[in-house]
């Protein structure tokens, strides 16, 4: 099957970051991470979602977050500088990011925003993150991910 390259794939490929690009099949009534991780046969823990919140004072920035968990707000917005944070909308996702909700990639965004993973994704080998559509998903190793999107590492999860 041939895989079309996203774009989040081409900027990894220009940076020359390994990663491999795993395609699933997609339920469009069930876009939670848990599917994608059955999917995958992988463990939730290394399957992250990538969340879009806004905050008080420095506007928008990104957690990616272990599929089964919840971001804690007052985590967030704490680790990011603002006072307080909310989700982004979902009808502001793909305006601000330029992705949808089921494909929301840290990598490539339409800015680049603040991006904040938790900590634990450096318990891994690798983790999987969305490919900027749904049904792909990219396997990376978090360091390289981090470096890749300059992304602070901490606790954001409830």
């Amino acid at each position: 099957m041939k895989i079309n390259k996203t774009n989040a794939a081409r900027l990894l490929d220009r940076a020359k970051i390994t990663y491999e690009l795993i395609p699933y099949e997609v339920d469009e009534n069930n876009l939670a991470a848990t599917h994608v991780a059955e999917q995958l046969g992988e463990n939730i823990d290394q399957v992250f979602k990538t969340l879009v919140l806004r905050g008080d004072k420095h506007g928008i920035f990104v957690c990616v977050v272990p599929g089964d968990k919840e971001v804690d707000l007052k985590k967030a917005a704490k680790i990011s500088g603002n006072k307080s944070a909310e989700m982004l909308a979902m009808k502001e996702l793909l305006p601000v990011t330029g992705y949808i909700r089921g494909g929301c990639s840290p990598i490539g965004m339409k800015k680049n925003y603040p991006i904040y993973i938790q900590e634990s994704c450096r318990l891994h080998d690798y983790i999987y993150i969305s490919a900027g559509q749904r049904g792909l998903q990219i396997k990376i190793a978090p360091a390289n991910l981090i470096a890749f999107v300059s992304a602070q590492v901490g606790d954001v999860i409830g």
